[in-house]
């Protein structure tokens, strides 16, 4: 029943690179993503890092957004 599509890697075998991991996430916070990549990412990545990259990606961005409003209110 499979189609013809590739077995999926189970999650906890991925080995990606935290490297392609962080370039991953910031390109989801752009909102630019080639499909291709898109697809080798879901392959390669671990779930778990992803989701805690996005998740230190965000709250830097936060935190940078308060440091800006803090900067622009002090002057």
């Amino acid at each position: 029943m499979s189609g013809g599509t590739e077995p999926v890697t189970p999650a906890a075998a991925r080995k990606g690179s935290p490297w392609r991991t962080l370039r991953a996430v910031a390109w989801s916070f752009i909102g630019l993503r080639k499909d291709s990549e898109y697809r080798a990412d879901m392959e390669r990545l671990n779930p778990i890092h992803i989701i805690v990259a996005g998740l230190v990606g965000a709250l830097l961005f936060v935190l940078a957004l308060v440091a800006l409003v803090h900067w622009v209110v002090a002057k």
